[in-house]
């Protein structure tokens, strides 16, 4: 079951948000807080004890608080800070009017156990780019009731990423 924005507020999932128009009846809207292009290549094996993260620097924001993204890749933070409790797991998805601009954004699971102010991936695929606001609204957060609570709550290295 998709949980509905009073029970999103009420158990706490998300903090941090910069206003009411985020919450959307079957979920919050996540918002821009920083930028990075990727600067060295990374490496994934299967237990994690090789792997490598991609190093990135920090695009800033110019004075009217603008960034604009030529066509490539980059790594986003969110303003909020999201809380998974173990009844739970949550998908995200790109706002329309981002996919309407030629720009995507690839998320991986919240997985039950879950907390931190999370990182996704923007793509952006339109030849002449896109400017984004800080603050804009990006994905739209969407989460769900398990059937069950989850035996063992989401231990990774990314739990408490950018508090």
């Amino acid at each position: 079951m998709i949980l509905p924005k009073h029970e999103i507020i009420a158990r706490g999932l998300i903090r941090d948000f910069l206003g009411g128009v985020q919450f959307q009846p079957c979920g919050v809207d996540l918002t821009l807080q920083k930028i990075f292009r990727f600067s060295s290549p990374g490496k994934i094996d299967f237990d994690n004890s090789q792997r490598v993260l991609s190093d990135c620097e920090e695009l800033k924001f110019d004075a009217n608080e603008e960034a604009f993204l030529p066509k490539g890749a980059y790594k986003v933070v969110y303003n909020e800070v999201v809380k998974i409790p173990l009844d739970c797991a949550a998908l995200a998805f790109p706002r329309s009017s981002l996919l309407r601009c030629g720009v995507d954004v690839h998320c991986a699971v919240w997985d039950p156990g879950y907390e931190g102010r999370s990182e996704s991936l923007l793509i952006v695929e339109n030849e002449k780019g896109i400017t984004l606001k800080k603050n804009a609204r990006i994905i739209q957060l969407v989460f769900f009731s398990l059937r069950e609570e989850a035996k063992h709550a989401y231990e990774g290295k990314f739990k408490g990423e950018n508090l």
